[in-house]
């Protein structure tokens, strides 16, 4: 199993390459149906994201229409304007999300917790596998798009914030994440599988330049529609 984990990070660039990097920022352009069902169809359509790689923090901006900007850690969210001020801030925000299911809609606090964790259980994956309480075992090998994925199933601590506890990392011949697998914890866990296409290479990290999240069936199928989220990243840097 450690030789799976080993091969992914190195396929990725090596983990003692991305430790190098503090920081990544990215412009984003997201879509699909969970933002009109969150009452939030234009908030972070066309927003930068600023991820700390060493510990769990993301910044979002601007959440349209204002030139506000998020600040989330797992225990606490807060907006604020360009200057600092505080707008709104939420502590404990995934206690907010109690029986919430995919058509409630959230307020920009929620959002911003929302978009923060999964910005960066994305944009640090797969070297989130060597954060400490991470544990992952390789399982039965999945075939799709007539190849055959192997697959990591990944445990995360309580202490990271995250879709759920445990995901699925499914891994192509060359050591490349194609497909992510988890529910979604705060809105009725939602099954949901995520597709990581058209890779770059960024100061010698590999990265996606885009994802497509789609509901995931009980037999383990990705359903064609709808499509939950599309994100298209460009403009990304490392520092």
């Amino acid at each position: 199993m450690r030789d799976i984990q080993q091969q992914v990070m190195e396929a990725h660039g090596g983990l003692d390459r991305f430790r190098q990097f503090s920081f990544l920022t990215a412009r984003l352009h997201q879509f699909g149906i969970l933002w009109d069902l969150k009452g939030k169809p234009d908030t972070l359509a066309h927003a930068d994201v600023r991820v700390n790689l060493r510990k769990e923090e993301v910044s979002h901006w601007p959440f349209h229409p204002t030139q506000n900007r998020s600040r989330f850690t797992p225990d606490e969210v807060s907006i604020e304007t360009p200057g600092g001020k505080v707008v709104e801030r939420l502590a404990q925000p995934r206690a907010s999300f109690a029986g919430f299911a995919m058509e409630r809609h959230w307020s920009d606090p929620q959002l911003a917790y929302f978009s923060g964790y999964t910005m960066w259980t994305y944009l640090t994956s797969p070297f989130v596998l060597a954060q400490p309480g991470v544990v992952a075992e390789e399982i039965a090998p999945w075939s799709e798009q007539g190849e055959t994925w192997r697959r990591l199933r990944v445990t995360f601590p309580a202490d990271i914030a995250t879709h759920s506890r445990e995901q699925t990392f499914y891994v192509g011949r060359n050591g490349l994440i194609r497909r992510h697998d988890y529910e979604v914890e705060i809105q009725g866990n939602n099954a949901a599988a995520r597709y990581l296409l058209d890779p770059v290479t960024v100061e010698g990290i590999v990265l996606p330049s885009k994802f497509r999240v789609y509901p995931r069936n009980p037999d383990n199928t990705p359903a064609t529609e709808p499509l939950i989220v599309g994100v298209d990243l460009s403009n990304y840097r490392l520092e």
